[in-house]
Formats: structure tokens, C-alpha cells, sequence
């Protein structure tokens, strides 16, 4: 059976690294039409934000690292807030803010000792503005951040950032937000082909994995990441954080030394996540935690630096066709010109907009 919308269950990360993106407004029908109603921002976009007006989708926004400096000073962070969020809060649904991404990705020692204080300086922002009980701040950390992943049981974190950490999840348990990891086996998959089963990694029929320590079973590697970070997290104190996945996806393309870059790889990765997400699946260690994730990424980005991979993780080419085939059915509005057009080639008065239905089932 064909899983016919996203739902309620997924979100989906909006990354805008191109130069041929459809216009946010017709983004805005795209995911209506796919019915997702979450949405991970980079940034703080008013051309987003205002596309979105009165449509109930919930946002997370984004402050890139380059702002963590100027998020530590109050003045700074209440200016961004006022500007940047509030004039939006009537009517487009913002819930959370990101304060970094990957930072301790980067080795910037600075960028590390800034973290924290940025976090905490949005937050108290918000509540001085009334606003904490609509928008909660978190950072969005990579997998990196763990010395061990497996078993799952035995996660921790590296130890040069143990001091670091410690202080972030002392501000989730207070302020009750959530912990994101961008979470991607494919990397796994690519570094070590011969020693990591694809079906394992793509929630495909498998033998599995056994933890030692927990005799619980393991039939995918994203679970078992999941897992091992609130191990390190229960190492470090805390038995009342929620883990969220910020990012996890499968790129379609890649260069010659990418293994298991393709559209059916990609394909079944999405696809099977969605399925395990619709049914409500929680990890063997919190089978009553359903996973809360955000796939990365609505388009393919052309402009995004690194390898072909990189510009090749989208669910939609920038025209709205499917890449692949993961079972979903989504529209949206393509733009028809008359032969009437002013100096940049466009027509402005007969713009014509069509919904055009692309209908795939699994």
C-alpha cells in the first residue's frame, strides 16, 4: 500500500543553497499538498515565513553559527528576536529556534564557548518578551559528537567535549527542549561498504544486531544511533531529555568514491523511514517513544559546496518532480508565461498559475 501523505509525523528540512528553487509560495502549496506540517528553516526568511501566513505549519528557524558571537550580548539577541521572529508570530507558527548548527563540527573553540551563552541569551530573550512557552531554543549537533555508538547501550560522548555538554543538557532539562542529532548511516554505509550491511542501514529485511549489555535487537542503524546518544545522555545525568532527529535522508547521487549514492538507495532509505514513522515506531530502548524526525531535504541544492552528494539529497528536483519514488503524492503550481513579456522575460500580466498533480505509488 502506497503511504499517501506524510502527515503529521515528519517534518521536513527547507534548504535553500540554489539559484533555481521554486518561489516560497509555491513551496507553501507544495507541502500543503503533501500535507507536512513541520518545517526546519537554515534561517529566518521573511520571504518563508510570510509564505506560510495562516497555514498552520510549524517552523523551526534557524541562527547560523556566524550569529553566536552576537546572540551572547542581550541587546543583539532581543534586537534579532523583535525584528526576525515576533512581527511573524500572529500569523506563521513558530515553535523553535536553533541556535548553531554542528558546532562542535567546526574545531572553532570559539564558536564552542559561544554556544551555550548564545542559548541561554535567546532564551531568557524570549522569556522577557513573553515568548517562551510558544518557541523553545536547542542547537542541532552532529553525530560526530559521540566517541562510542555502539552497542547502543555503551554511547558516550567524546570526552573533549564533555564540559561543553554538560552544560547544554543541564539547559535542556531546564527548559524542557528537545536534543537534535543530524543522524546519517549512509555516511557509515560510504566510509566502510564491506563491513556495514546495506539492508541494515536502508531498513531493509536483515539478521540484525545484538547489544551485549541489553540483549535488545537492533534491525536498522539510524534506532541503534539513536539509542546510543540517550545512552550518552543517561551517562551524563540526564534520563529526561528527548532525542529528535534534525536531519537524517540518503543522497540519490554521488561521486565515483560515494558507494550507494543512487535513486533506489535513496529511495528505500526515505520510503522505509516513512513507513516505520507512520507506524509509530519508538527504538528497542524507548519502544514507546515514537521517533520524531526531519528529513533532509525537501529540494536538491544546487549551489551547495563539497561533494556531487551533497547537492543531491532532496525528495523534489526544483520542478516538483519526484527524484525517486517513496509513495507520497504532492502538487505543485507551475508557472505558465504568455508570449507577452517585459525586459527580465517574465509576463506580469497574464501569469497563469496551474496545479499540477504528480501522483506515485509505491
Amino acid at each position: 500500500s502506497s503511504v499517501q501523505t506524510l502527515g503529521l509525523e515528519v517534518g521536513i528540512n527547507y534548504g535553500q543553497i540554489a539559484n533555481n528553487l521554486p518561489s516560497p509560495a509555491r513551496v507553501s502549496y507544495l507541502l500543503r499538498s503533501l500535507n507536512i506540517s513541520r518545517v526546519k528553516l537554515y534561517d529566518a526568511d521573511p520571504n518563508v515565513l510570510l509564505a506560510f501566513a495562516n497555514t498552520n505549519v510549524e517552523f523551526i528557524i534557524g541562527l547560523g553559527n556566524e550569529y553566536l558571537q552576537n546572540m551572547t550580548d542581550p541587546i543583539k539577541a532581543q534586537n534579532w528576536i523583535q525584528q526576525r521572529v515576533q512581527p511573524y508570530l500572529t500569523r506563521t507558527k513558530i515553535t523553535c529556534i536553533t541556535v548553531g548548527n554542528e558546532v562542535y563540527k567546526t574545531y572553532d573553540h570559539q564558536l564552542w564557548s559561544n554556544l551555550l551563552p548564545a542559548m541561554q541569551t535567546v532564551y531568557n530573550t524570549l522569556v522577557n518578551l513573553g515568548l517562551d512557552k510558544q518557541v523553545t531554543v536547542t542547537t542541532a549537533h552532529s553525530l560526530d559528537i559521540l566517541s562510542v555508538s555502539f552497542p547502543p547501550s555503551a554511547g558516550a560522548f567524546r570526552q573533549d567535549l564533555g564540559e561543553y555538554l554538560h552544560g547544554i543538557l543541564n539547559f535542556h532539562a531546564q527548559v524542557k527542549s528537545p536534543f537534535l542529532i543530524n543522524a546519517y548511516p549512509y555516511f557509515a554505509y560510504k566510509d566502510k561498504p564491506n563491513e556495514v550491511p546495506l539492508n541494515y542501514v536502508l531498513f531493509q529485511p536483515n539478521q540484525g544486531t545484538m547489544d551485549p549489555n541489553t540483549n535488545l535487537k537492533y534491525d536498522n542503524m539510524l534506532f541503534a544511533q539513536i539509542d546510543a546518544v540517550y545512552s550518552a545522555i543517561k551517562a551524563m545525568g540526564h534520563t529526561d531529555i528527548e532525542v529528535r532527529i534534525s536531519e537524517t535522508g540518503w543522497p540519490s547521487r554521488g561521486d565515483e568514491n560515494e558507494v550507494g549514492a543512487t535513486p533506489e538507495n535513496a529511495g528505500l532509505y526515505n520510503g522505509n523511514l516513512l513507513r516505520r514513522i507512520e507506524e509509530k515506531q519508538g527504538t528497542p530502548a524507548k519502544p514507546n517513544v515514537p521517533i520524531d524526525i526531519y528529513v533532509f531535504a525537501l529540494f536538491n541544492e544546487n549551489q551547495k559546496p563539497g561533494p556531487t552528494s551533497e547537492r543531491n539529497y532532496g525528495l523534489f528536483y526544483p520542478d516538483g518532480t519526484p527524484v525517486y519514488n517513496i509513495g507520497v503524492q504532492g502538487y505543485l503550481p507551475e508557472l505558465i508565461y504568455s508570449s507577452a513579456t517585459t525586459n527580465n522575460g517574465f509576463s506580469i500580466c497574464s501569469l497563469l498559475v496551474l496545479a499540477i498533480v504528480y501522483l506515485i505509488s509505491s
